[in-house]
């Protein structure tokens, strides 16, 4: 199977690999890695929840508050992301990788000093810049460290190690919220990102590559690369609803609920990108694309029945599964379809759909919410997320018929 039927896209490897003379996966520097990753992502989930509580409870902006703080983490996070590969060609990884983990997590020593929302997102606009350079530096670094018969798997195994702080964090965070108080959460989502950093000098400084690295601005005009792009940001339109709106949307009676429900889904999208991962190694991650995105929408229509229980829990693991196997094929294939020169703007490309389609769908959705009301608002982003099937369709057929041409 060739990469694409696109012309700008190089003749790259596919990352399937074979049974055969299999590398070894986890090495030191993967390790090492590893340790960043736990520290950004338990930072950034402990709080993700957290902090549109806290704006709604201390400022007295009600829904639009928590909208507000969740989309502007998430804009300084985009904006963030496309600088940085710039930043990463001048600094390399071990700058990066450190001053996002204090950009991370020092604002958060300060978070509830303060209760205005003038504050609130201030600090998140700095903690968005400073996910911004560990996800974009980081994953240009991981797949660099991963063997590429192994991609898939070695992504999924990377997207389990940040999976399992999201899964403890969000869940744990509104509770210790709920049980100790803000600032002791905020001081404890601090000291993870910073105590990460002891491990970054024993990173490599930067992958040297022959090749010119390909730009941001080329990437968007890559068509095997933005379709994907799309795709991925269209299902964590449903991500960022989720993490912010589901504790205000589900009827007080239920508040034990939103727990287990944020529990769910960080649960059902580590298992599902593991298995996804191990799909693609061996058949190809193209034909995962739409069914991640076809069962995210739908997860997102189920958890529309907000007032019950059983649908809530079902619908947000259903979302959860189609997210997590839309994560790992679509990364997988934005990495296969360029050289090492790209790994860079392809982690750039990807974190920013992620990114974008959290905060829009956190800004959007608490705009919707108000006059339609939360059930409908889910319904309605679930019809919303099915415009993109045409371009994963179109991604598709392109596949094929790279595929049919390489036979």
């Amino acid at each position: 199977m060739t990469s694409s039927t696109d012309p700008q896209l190089p003749e790259t490897d596919t990352g399937t690999g074979t049974a055969a003379a299999r590398p070894p996966l986890v090495t030191r520097p993967l390790l090492l890695r590893f340790v960043t990753v736990i520290g950004a992502s338990a930072s950034f989930f402990l709080l993700l929840s957290v902090v549109p509580l806290y704006a709604k409870e201390s400022s007295g902006g009600g829904s639009n508050a928590a909208g507000l703080a969740t989309g502007a983490l998430m804009l300084a996070t985009v904006a963030g992301e496309l600088i940085t590969p710039r930043f990463v060609i001048r600094f390399g990884y071990r700058v990066s990788l450190a001053v996002g983990l204090v950009l991370l997590g020092a604002p958060a020593l300060v978070l509830t000093a303060f209760d205005s929302i003038a504050w609130i997102v201030a600090v998140c606009l700095l903690r968005g810049l400073g996910f911004a350079l560990t996800v974009v530096a980081g994953g240009a670094l991981t797949v660099s460290l991963i063997p590429p018969e192994r991609r898939g798997e070695g992504l999924a195994l990377t997207g389990i190690v940040a999976g399992v702080p999201s899964l403890v964090g969000l869940p744990a965070g509104v509770w210790l919220a709920t049980h100790i108080g803000y600032t002791q959460v905020a001081v404890t989502g601090a000291v993870v990102a910073l105590a990460a950093i002891v491990v970054v000098p024993g990173l490599p400084a930067r992958e040297p590559t022959p090749d010119q690295p390909l730009g941001i601005v080329a990437g968007f005009r890559t068509p095997g690369l933005l379709r994907p792009t799309l795709v991925f940001a269209t299902t964590a339109l449903g991500a960022g609803i989720v993490v912010t709106f589901l504790p205000l949307a589900v009827p007080s009676e239920y508040t034990g609920l939103v727990a287990v429900a944020l529990f769910v889904q960080p649960a059902a999208s580590t298992a599902a990108r593991w298995a996804a991962g191990r799909h693609g190694d061996r058949h190809g991650p193209a034909g995962l694309v739409m069914p991640g995105l076809l069962a995210s929408a739908a997860g997102i229509l189920v958890t529309a029945l907000t007032g019950n229980p059983v649908a809530v829990v079902a619908g947000v693991a259903l979302f959860g599964i189609g997210f997590g196997v839309a994560q790992n094929a679509t990364l997988t294939l934005m990495y296969a379809r360029v050289t090492a020169s790209g790994y860079g703007t392809v982690s750039a490309l990807w974190n920013f759909a992620y990114d974008a389609g959290m905060g829009v769908g956190a800004v959007g959705f608490g705009v919707l919410a108000g006059p339609v009301g939360y059930p409908w608002a889910f319904a309605l982003t679930a019809l919303l997320m099915l415009i993109a099937f045409l371009p994963a369709w179109r991604d598709r057929v392109a596949e094929r018929a790279a595929a049919a041409a390489s036979t």
